[in-house]
Formats: C-alpha cells, structure tokens, sequence
C-alpha cells in the first residue's frame, strides 16, 4: 500500500558528503513524521533524525551539525544532508514514514529497504 525508496547511499572519503532522499508513494493519505534510522555493523537500528510535517526536526547527539533532515511535503519525499562524514558513519539508512492511508486507517509506520553508506578513512 506504501512503499518507500532510498536512494543515495555509496561511498565516500572521511570528510565527504552524501544527500540521501527518500520517496513515498501509493495509497498515501497524510504523513506526519519522517525520518532517517541507521544499523551499523552488529549494532542495533537508531534514529538518525525526524521531521514533522511542519519541519520541526531532532537529531542524534551524534550527527548534530553536521547531518540536515529537509522534506518535501508536495512531493513526499525526504532527504539527509550529511556532511563531514566519518567512519562512525558507516551504517545502512532507512527511511521511515508515519502514513495514514485513509482517514479512517489510523497511523502506520512505513520502512524503506535501506541503503548503504560506506566511509573509507
């Protein structure tokens, strides 16, 4: 019913950027919250950072200063600046979204595949 695609994973030098962006689509009827999560190497899934649909956002003590979380809420879509990146970096990414597909649905969270950032030092 929802799915959603990240795309911009890859890899680069310490000390490099990368823009992740994130796209929702089918049966969409709101969405409220949007985020990024990562899952380092034999570490569990964390939040990265959050946005509302008003663009409030939070982020990990970790990637403060240096990550942005932005939203596009005509194109639900949304993307993770992230700058200075280091190899404490290295994670998969996910995108999550809080959908309600109709209004009598109620709110679901909906998770991308993830995508892959690799930072060589």
């Amino acid at each position: 019913q929802v799915q959603l695609v990240e795309s911009g994973g890859g890899l680069v030098q310490a000390g490099g950027s990368l823009r992740l962006s994130c796209a929702a689509s089918g049966r969409i009827f709101s969405i409220n919250a949007m985020g990024w999560y990562r899952q380092a190497p034999g570490q569990q899934r964390d939040l990265v950072a959050t946005i509302t649909q008003a663009g409030r956002t939070n982020y990990a003590d970790a990637v403060k200063g240096r990550f942005t979380i932005s939203r596009d809420n005509a194109k639900n879509m949304v993307y993770l600046q992230m700058n200075s990146l280091e190899p404490e970096d290295i994670a998969v990414y996910y995108c999550l979204a809080q959908v309600m597909i109709t209004r009598y649905s109620g709110w679901a969270q909906y998770w991308g595949q993830g995508t892959q950032v690799t930072v060589s030092s």
